[in-house]
């Protein structure tokens, strides 16, 4: 029971669901909460079961939930007596009735969604008696209905056919009885194998605990094995001298635990309890007095605002009355309260943080311990660890990078090697042409010579341009930046005296912000305070009605059992009080008094076979001493006479073999 449980938290608290549940919150939710979760799972699977059960009656509830249970092909385990209390159970909310319907339910969602889904077109709608008034639905019923029975008389007839074909065949009878058996085999078979697989996944999980309780050990005994103390420097004060110790860090992890654990035991829990007792009390005085209604609550809702604005008039007036000291108490009352708050607060982040921190070390030093079975190499750890990250990081990316490089270069280089052969082609045809043209007309050399002066002359007026370009170019430069400056500054001297009036008035500005926020932060302290109040009492309300609505949604559902109950003792009660023997004999009372006869009838039939059995027992078993010594007479009769005759055939083959010798 306790890892079916298990199973159902731990699907609950995943997607779609996320109800964050422990097996403690599960197991003490109230049957109306569980009969909500039951009902959440079913809208998971069909999303028209998606109800507020405090919107819903519980037989609506328990109709609904049937149905969709019927179509989903689920079975409860026992016979027709457990049938009326898994509907009685499953109507009040029972866990054992409702927990084995989460753990079915969970295991095969994807398989029973799928049959919702295809149970819409396969299911016959139920059309009410006002819509068969109308002639075409009337016919369409009418036709629907025609084509089932049409179905259902082929259907019989192909079974008769088939009964018809199979009793021609020899051992019917026999081979009837070996397929119920198969079927049966096969339904224990697949019992079986949902039990092996349940015990599957408890081994599962089993061995999952046993891992980090391992793992666990482990971390727990390199912590000590590690445990090496940082030695620092202490002062320890004995009388009037000081003597200097060694004090470790663990030491002084254990004092920060020890504050820690100090402020929790003496400030935050003692706090904690005196308002559950508060809360306690004040619940109990609200249990104590009667039921409220409607008008009631409106009554406690006025005199609830009539005390928050007389409560905000008191707040204004006291700050209309600018008291000095007072003003001063309350601001330091109030920065007080909100470090108390902030105080509280950290200590639950620092709780929350060490079960984090304490999760994560048992992840990492089992992953530690997987990479030492995988490749035999310790794990960096801490900063180690980083620096190695951060320097394979700054490799991958440096190597991203020049690896992008070369082959940008290569494609370069690759085209640009073509082109120079290209080129070179070219220019190697260009030459010949040229020489060949130059030897015809008597002046070879004359192209080299030619280009060697116009490169040279190239030279020389790309520098008499650089020069020219660079005096005017600097010549401009200057008179622009003259000119820049001459009109920045006839455009500054406003602004400059605009600029030390508004710095006048920034100066005044914020000693007037300075004040107003002062001012403000303590009012805002005030409301702060106020809203917080307001807001745990109205949540406190809120879980109040909350719970008084599901008392009472509770309350009615029992009604409504007592009330069926109570039916069915009346109807038994006129059933047996009538004077109509076919009503008395309806009666349940009449029922089982007939099965006490008829049993006890039966007893003293069988009471009276057992008496002839016994008294028939010494001569059968006589009798059948007898029939074992004669079948062992006659087994003895049977191995004399084979004895016997085996001697004789000997004989004759002796005395056969006597008379050959006579004759030779």
């Amino acid at each position: 029971m306790s890892d079916q449980i298990k199973f159902i938290v731990d699907s609950l608290n995943k997607e779609p669901f996320r109800k964050n549940y422990n097996l403690i919150t599960f197991d003490s939710l109230e049957p109306m909460q569980l009969l909500q979760v039951l009902s959440d799972v079913l809208a998971e699977i069909d999303p028209k079961q998606l109800v507020d059960l405090r919107e819903e009656m519980p037989e609506q509830t328990a109709k609904r939930m049937l149905s969709l249970l019927g179509i989903l092909k689920y079975k409860p385990s026992g016979n027709a007596t457990d049938m009326s209390t898994f509907r009685q159970g499953l109507v009040i909310g029972s866990k054992p009735v409702i927990y084995p319907v989460l753990h079915w339910l969970l295991q095969r969602t994807n398989e029973l969604k799928k049959r919702a889904y295809l149970a819409r077109f396969l299911i016959k709608l139920e059309v009410p008696s006002e819509f068969l008034q109308d002639e075409t639905v009337a016919d369409t019923n009418k036709q629907d209905i025609s084509a089932m029975e049409e179905e259902k008389d082929q259907l019989i007839k192909r079974v008769e056919h088939l009964k018809k074909r199979v009793e021609t065949a020899q051992n019917y009878q026999w081979m009837l009885k070996i397929a119920r058996q198969l079927r049966v085999e096969k339904e224990r078979e697949e019992y079986l194998a949902q039990q092996k697989q349940e015990q599957k996944n408890q081994l599962f999980y089993a061995v999952q605990r046993l891992q980090r309780v391992q793992n666990q050990l482990k971390s727990m005994r390199q912590a000590a094995a590690d445990a090496k103390p940082e030695i620092e420097t202490g002062f320890l004060h004995v009388g009037q001298a000081a003597l200097k110790l060694p004090t470790s860090g663990l030491m002084k992890r254990l004092e920060e635990e020890i504050k820690f654990n100090l402020y929790m035991v003496t400030e935050k829990f003692p706090k904690e309890l005196e308002n559950k007792k508060k809360e306690l009390h004040f619940l109990q005085k609200v249990v104590s007095e009667p039921a409220m209604g409607h008008s009631d609550l409106l009554e406690l809702e006025s005199k609830i605002n009539e005390i928050n604005t007389e409560i905000n008039q008191l707040i204004e007036k006291k700050m209309m009355r600018n008291e000095p000291i007072e003003g001063k108490l309350s601001l330091y009352r109030q920065q007080a309260s909100i470090i108390s708050r902030k105080k509280e607060a950290k200590a639950e982040e620092l709780q929350e943080a060490k079960e984090k921190l304490a999760s994560l070390e048992r992840e990492a030093s089992l992953k530690r311990n997987q990479t030492r079975e995988f490749d035999g190499t310790e794990v960096l750890k801490g900063d180690e660890f980083k620096r190695y990250v951060s320097k394979l990081r700054s490799k991958s990316t440096v190597f991203k990078k020049k690896h992008q490089i070369i082959a940008e270069l290569k494609a370069e280089f690759g085209l640009l090697q073509r082109t120079e052969e290209l080129l070179k082609q070219r220019h190697e045809n260009i030459q010949q042409q040229l020489q060949t043209m130059e030897e015809k007309k008597g002046i070879s050399g004359y192209s080299y010579t030619q280009e060697e002066l116009e490169r040279v002359s190239a030279l020389k007026s790309e520098v008499d341009e650089m020069k020219g370009r660079t005096l005017d170019d600097m010549s401009e430069m200057v008179k622009k930046l003259n000119s820049l400056v001459s009109e920045k500054k006839s455009a500054l001297a406003s602004v400059i005296k605009e600029l030390r009036q508004l710095r006048q008035k920034c100066q005044e500005l914020t000693q007037e912000c300075d004040e107003k926020k002062s001012q403000y932060d303590s009012c805002a302290a005030g409301l702060e305070s106020n809203r917080s109040k307001l807001e745990q009492e109205v949540r406190r309300l809120r879980e109040e009605c909350l719970q008084e609505e599901s008392r009472y949604h509770y309350t009615n559902c029992m009604i409504k059992n007592l009330e069926v109950q109570l039916r069915r003792a009346t109807d038994e009660m006129k059933a047996y009080i009538s004077s109509d023997q076919q009503e008395k004999r309806k009666a349940i009372r009449e029922q089982y008094t007939k099965n006490i006869a008829e049993q006890e009838n039966l007893g003293k039939k069988l009471r009276e076979k057992q008496k002839v059995v016994r008294e028939s027992h010494g001569p059968n078993m006589k009798q059948a001493k007898m029939w074992r010594d004669l079948q062992q007479l006659m087994e003895c009769k049977k191995q004399c006479f084979l004895k016997q005759q085996s001697q004789t055939s000997i004989g004759q083959v002796i005395q056969e073999g006597g008379e050959d010798r006579l004759i030779l």
